[in-house]
């Protein structure tokens, strides 16, 4: 393996420590990331008010839609270097790691230059409000031109946290978070620059995080095995198989569940921009029980993983069970706080009457997706760190397509609870990993990885 302080193990000691410790950094990064995230809604919302408000929510699931592909493909490659990590496969590891880089920039470009030629088009589809059209343009092409930056940086996350280490992650976004946080409120609040603003604090804050992420990957290139010469970068056919395996069927599963919830967006978008800000509420809630959810999926998976590489089948359920027991409690601590404290929660996000007079119907699909956001974590530790393709596109098909945007067609429009239907059917959605997992686990298909490692020589 590449320098023992470069790797973490997760195949030996306490499961209930390597879990805690590994997710402890990522639930931190992502909170702060998160923080930055909302940040710009809370901002903008209180200085420019509501149709500001719901331009950076249409903009920001906008950007969430385009960068699918890539997050699809980052995932994938973390859980292929942690099953190489577990099976001791020193030269994959930076095979794969060339190889990410240079997928990851073609895939970056196209993106790019499809979505610089469709975003008037998109927004248009989104049935974005005339009156937050423009501002929804400025946020969404000023972020976009920040693509290089988030893709990177999420390569050499997944890099790092294939091996075992979440530390450098979170210290990484940890200042870019503060960065983004100061320019926010100074570009927004103090210069008046609107969505523009908030859009610019986050390409700024991700370009910092980009270039802390690779200085530090190139400083300790000799432990990575990886040494930066254009050699290096060649796309190495023995793990390009592989990553493309697990990363389309990663990347259909992301694109489902943006594209569903780019489609309910559409639907409540024709509501009015009212509650096109309530939505971008309920998309914030729901990214913070998210960090619970991804922090643990991330470290479920990662043990997962190592462990299937080192063929320690037994501490498999363990693991999954102690993500439930953890995720669980947390997640339903906060739908609680939602039952309580509803108004008070809502007020922080805009003091739009107009808003909060209708905020009510967002109170039961929160408490909703709260609760399914610990299913999720369950299922897709099991189902992602398996590296089993297949088990992401089933999920892709039924959290994605049937579940999502099945359950909303019902719930809005045949049963006439309109946005609230669609939001519930959304919430409800987030149990489908769960059911697809049991039904794996029960098959023990998830002890297979020759899918991944056969092809490996020494």
């Amino acid at each position: 393996m590449a320098k023992k302080e470069m790797v973490r193990d997760l195949t030996e000691g306490s499961i209930a420590k390597n879990l805690i410790t590994y997710a402890a950094p990522l639930f931190v990064a992502n909170s702060l990331q998160a923080i930055y995230n909302v940040v710009d809604l809370i901002v903008v919302g209180q200085v420019d008010g509501g149709e500001s408000m719901a331009a950076v929510s249409i903009g920001g699931e906008l950007i969430h839609l385009i960068t699918f592909l890539v997050m699809g493909f980052a995932m994938a490659g973390q859980m292929i270097i942690a099953q190489f990590v577990g099976a001791g496969k020193r030269e994959s590891i930076t095979k794969m790691i060339g190889t990410m880089f240079t997928v990851t920039f073609f895939l970056a470009t196209a993106m790019l230059i499809a979505c610089l030629l469709l975003g008037d088009s998109i927004l248009h589809l989104l049935n974005t409000a005339p009156e937050a059209f423009d501002l929804a343009k400025s946020y969404y092409i000023t972020c976009i031109t920040g693509i290089y930056f988030i893709s990177g940086y999420n390569i050499i996350c997944a890099i790092l946290r294939g091996m075992g280490d979440s530390l450098r992650p979170f210290i990484f976004i940890g200042v870019a978070s503060v960065l983004n946080i100061i320019l926010d409120i100074w570009f927004v609040a103090g210069f008046g620059w609107s969505t523009f603003g908030a859009a610019l604090a986050t390409v700024i804050g991700q370009s910092v995080s980009f270039f802390a992420a690779l200085i530090y990957l190139y400083r300790h290139r000799d432990a990575f095995g990886f040494d930066f010469k254009w050699k290096s970068f060649r796309v190495h056919r023995e793990v390009l198989g592989p990553l493309i395996k697990l990363g389309i069927p990663m990347s259909i599963q992301m694109a489902a569940i943006t594209f569903s919830k780019t489609l309910l967006a559409r639907w409540i978008n024709a509501s009015g921009w009212e509650y096109t800000a309530l939505s971008g509420i309920y998309n914030k809630l729901s990214m913070f029980i998210g960090i619970v959810s991804n922090s643990f999926t991330t470290a479920g998976a990662a043990n997962v993983a190592q462990n299937i590489g080192a063929a320690k089948y037994e501490r498999v359920p363990r693991i999954l069970g102690i993500v439930a027991l953890i995720t669980g409690g947390i997640c339903a601590f906060a739908a609680l706080l939602v039952v309580l404290f509803p108004t008070a929660l809502f007020s922080l996000f805009t003091e739009d009457v107009r808003v909060l007079e209708i905020s009510g119907v967002l109170v039961a699909p929160i408490v909703i997706c709260f609760i399914g956001a610990c299913a999720r974590a369950v299922g897709f530790s099991l189902i992602n760190g398996s590296g089993n393709s297949r088990m992401n596109l089933m999920i892709a098909i039924f959290d994605g397509i049937i579940a999502r945007i099945g359950l909303s067609y019902l719930l809005g429009f045949v049963m006439e609870l309109s946005c609230k239907g669609f939001w519930l059917g959304d919430g409800f959605a987030g149990y489908m990993p769960l059911i697809v997992a049991i039904v794996f686990f029960i098959t023990g298909r998830w002890k297979r990885n020759d899918h991944i490692i056969k092809k490996d020589s020494q």
